[in-house]
């Protein structure tokens, strides 16, 4: 998407008129950014290790397919 270089509030906001939802693992997203009337459904992993997330991916789309406009869901794997 090309999106690299943009930062937090671009990255929402370029999300947000895309998707319905937006899946991160950047665990502070939601301490540094208002996120209060977005209607952008947010998905918090707990780590970015792709063998740790592929064994819960049952949880993942359990998540996301509860997911509703303006949640922020985070994850724990345990």
């Amino acid at each position: 998407m090309a999106w690299t270089g943009l930062d937090n509030g671009a990255l929402l906001k370029a999300a947000e008129a895309q998707f319905d939802a937006l899946i991160t693992t950047d665990q502070n997203l939601r301490y540094q950014k208002n996120l209060s009337g977005r209607r952008l459904a947010i998905l918090v992993l707990p780590t970015t290790s792709w063998p740790k997330i592929r064994i819960h991916a049952a949880q993942v789309v359990a998540a996301v397919n509860v997911l509703r406009a303006g949640d922020i869901v985070v994850l724990n794997f345990t």
